[in-house]
């Protein structure tokens, strides 16, 4: 479902100075001139801050609004299960959280995911983290929202190899899950679809948001969440032209953009047979045009690009300089904006694994089987 989105005022973070118990005035005073050496002093009336206050917005506390979809305890706790859920594939063995694993980031780790009989799935596994505030889902952005696009993986045969018909069976089968079907979609005669399936999940997908960032919490006036290395990356990264597509509260996420603008990366990370939006638009100059991802918790969401085939940082950076803008980024310029890349990462959403009910004779039963390709004519 479409996301509502709500004004966000930045709040001043504000703090008290005092001497901890046991130590002098003149130890907390040498202290603090030392960390003033390493700590921002940018003020909030400071052009550097006012342009990043334009550019950029912190993530809430609270998920956003759903359009045609409430997000309700009881449906988030559903979509939770229902994430988990490793017999919504054909196999047993593969959930949700399989490729975008909570408790790294929401991704896998993997240059491509590895889906159904070990099969390699053709893009790198993006971080469902904050994935609510993208404008599309996938790197295509084929799917317009976490509703549409929760049903994709559980129909992919490189992927959980299912259908809708046997997800519904295997659900209706379990009568535990037909009761939460119908506390969180009351009055429905039916309420145990594949649609409501993919709804149920959105609910709990809108609610993996990280906010608390250090970057968030510098331009809400914390001049001490970053340090000047950090700041000075965050002044490069804003004056080489990075935000032309890394912007806004996603640094990312709501637009696409031809991977390769100034200077094609190489065959291995930019794979000519992908064309990226091409594949959804046949237009084109949709070629090699991949929806910008979210820089938000980058540090931990490698490797990185579609391909998957960059595992540092740094080189990321130092390719989409070359690539995008056309420079060559000195060694120090990359260190910085390394370093402001890392204030990007959030609060960890604390996801308690549920317990999943248990299966009956009513049940489809696991089949790891991968059917044979075609011979050819």
């Amino acid at each position: 479902m479409r996301t509502r989105y709500l004004a966000i005022i930045p709040m001043l973070a504000l703090g008290w100075a005092c001497t901890p118990a046991g130590e002098t005035a003149s130890e907390s005073e040498s202290d603090e001139a030392a960390q003033t050496e390493t700590v921002a002093q940018a003020e909030p009336s400071s052009p550097l801050m006012q342009r990043a206050q334009a550019l950029f917005e912190a993530v809430p506390d609270t998920p956003p609004e759903l359009e045609d979809n409430p997000i309700t305890p009881v449906k988030v706790e559903l979509g939770k299960m229902l994430y988990f859920e490793p017999r919504l594939s054909q196999s047993w063995l593969i959930s949700c959280n399989t490729c975008h694993n909570l408790g790294l980031g929401g991704v896998d780790l993997m240059d491509t995911s590895i889906g159904h009989g070990w099969q390699a799935g053709p893009r790198n596994a993006p971080t469902v983290l904050n994935s609510v505030y993208n404008l599309a889902q996938f790197w295509d952005g084929r799917a317009a929202d976490l509703e549409e696009q929760a049903k994709g993986p559980v129909q992919a045969s490189v992927e959980m190899a299912s259908d809708p018909e046997r997800a519904v069976q295997t659900l209706r089968s379990i009568p535990e899950y037909g009761e939460w079907f119908a506390k969180a979609f009351p009055g429905e005669a039916e309420p145990v679809t594949f649609d409501n399936m993919a709804r149920a999940i959105e609910a709990f997908e809108a609610t993996l948001i990280t906010p608390g960032s250090p970057f968030d919490r510098w331009l809400a006036g914390d001049n001490s969440a970053m340090t000047a290395v950090q700041v000075e990356g965050l002044e490069t990264f804003v004056s080489k032209g990075c935000t032309a597509c890394h912007a806004g509260l996603n640094f990312g996420g709501q637009g696409y953009f031809a991977f390769g603008v100034v200077q094609a990366p190489s065959d291995e990370i930019r794979p000519p047979g992908d064309l990226g939006r091409f594949a959804v638009t046949s237009t084109a100059a949709d070629e090699y045009v991949f929806k910008s991802p979210s820089l938000r918790n980058i540090e931990l969401t490698a490797p990185y690009f579609h391909s998957g085939k960059v595992w540092s940082l740094e080189e990321a950076v130092a390719v989409m300089g070359s690539a995008q803008l056309g420079a060559v980024l000195t060694p120090d310029e990359i260190g910085a904006i390394t370093a402001f890349l890392e204030t990007l990462t959030g609060n960890q959403p604390e996801v308690e694994y549920p317990i999943l009910p248990p299966h009956t004779a009513d049940t489809p039963l696991p089949d790891v089987s991968v059917p044979t390709a075609a011979a050819p004519h």
